[in-house]
């Protein structure tokens, strides 16, 4: 990883470890209901503790909007975080104005030790990247390590400032995004596919603009292809369009030209008259959509337009699904493709990096999760990243 360390570059032993994770993870009833992101940070813990130095957590939880809120105290997620590194975490409280008491725990604590400071968060200098909240941060460590691509895309103090004031690099989970990302974007094997879904243009527009200039082609579902369908002059019923979004999809399709990046929309979807669950439906090609009806999947036409060019790529790319995929059967286009991807990523015919929440949703649902190269939990930061923008956390290690 150039530009930047990693873990194995630091001398741990012994050191105070100020380790970023993201664990604003889902709680309900008290209780963690999803522990993905937790489990990704245990590596690099493991590695911090091997070498008896002390794991220091930093985190954000929730929006206490720069107060502290019990509400949204990470006291709550501390069992989770023992249970899933299998050793046991001490929490200190701390309001972050003075971190007295939390020095205090750091140096009483023995050396192989897991503390979990409260919400950084609870503190108004977090979110603005305020220079003397990370100063009181770096009183309490030797090292800063982030681990946390999820925040990466945010320049607060635990993410940015924090890294200019002590020797910084990046953990384990950190580093096997990025890797995983330049094997996506930055430096991939080609022919290089990108697969774009949702439900809206206006949300994507930059990474739309982005990834025409980047890969061979681009494939476009779900209610985003509707715009661009009905830029080209079809008509497309009753189905979700952004029609005022036209000249945008025709600027980008036209920009896609210039670069030879081929643009793949549907040719045919499945048409329903209601939204629902197993609402009678019915393929029409593209040009041929009832007027009165919603297009709420790929046809099967298009999937099989969409897996012939996936069976010419070395690196997809994958951000949203192809149709409604919560609802069936209009899972159909979007499972048909991922399981295709996941086969051929097995089959060693493909490097295949996906990610965002509904993209991480879809890929679960689909039963392929696991059979990517690389899937990103990191919602905001990986569409950053696939919009071609720098991102202040991963910069600021850079620097370091």
């Amino acid at each position: 990883m150039a530009g930047f360390k990693t873990l194995g570059d630091l001398d741990l032993k012994g050191k105070r470890v100020l380790l970023r994770a993201d664990l604003n993870v889902p709680v309900a009833d008290g209780k963690v209901t999803d522990a993905t992101r937790i489990e990704r940070i245990v590596p690099t813990i493991r590695e911090i503790v091997k070498a008896d130095g002390k794991v220091v957590l930093l985190s954000h939880f929730g929006r206490p909007k720069g107060k502290v809120d019990p509400d949204y105290s990470l006291e709550q997620v501390a069992a989770t975080v023992a249970d899933v590194t299998g050793h046991p975490v001490g929490f200190v409280a701390t309001d972050w104005v003075d971190v007295t008491n939390a020095q205090k725990a750091i140096e009483a604590a023995p050396p192989g030790s897991v503390l979990l400071l409260e919400n950084t968060r609870f503190h108004p200098g977090e979110e603005v990247n305020d220079v003397e909240l990370a100063k009181r941060m770096a009183s309490l460590g030797d090292l800063y390590v982030n681990d946390a691509f999820s925040a990466a895309h945010r320049a607060h103090a635990s993410t940015e400032a924090l890294a200019h004031l002590l020797p910084s690099a990046a953990g384990l989970a950190m580093q096997a995004e990025l890797e995983a990302l330049e094997a996506g974007l930055g430096n991939p094997r080609k022919p290089v596919i990108a697969v774009v879904g949702g439900a809206k243009v206006s949300t994507k527009i930059d990474l739309l603009e982005n990834l025409v200039t980047k890969v061979d082609g681009l494939i476009i579902g779900g209610g985003m292809a509707n715009t661009f369908l009905h830029a080209l002059g079809y008509g497309v019923g009753k189905s979700l369009a952004e029609k005022d979004l036209a000249e945008t999809a025709k600027r980008i399709m036209e920009t896609a030209e210039r670069h030879k990046c081929a643009v793949i929309l549907p040719i045919d979807g499945a048409v329903a008259w209601h939204f629902e669950a197993n609402a009678p439906h019915r393929f029409y090609g593209v040009d041929a959509i009832d007027p009165d009806g919603m297009i709420l999947d790929v046809g099967p036409s298009s999937i099989e337009r969409i897996t012939g060019a996936i069976d010419d790529a070395s690196t997809v790319v994958w951000n949203g699904p192809l149709g409604a995929f919560e609802i069936t059967p209009f899972d159909a286009g979007t499972v048909a493709v991922a399981r295709h991807v996941a086969a051929r990523t097995k089959a060693g015919k493909l490097v295949s990096v996906a990610g965002g929440g509904d993209t991480v949703a879809a890929l679960a649902h689909a039963g392929v999760k696991d059979d990517f190269t690389y899937v990103s939990t990191a919602g905001g930061a990986f569409l950053e990243w696939m919009e071609g923008k720098p991102l202040p956390g991963v910069e600021a290690l850079k620097a370091s």
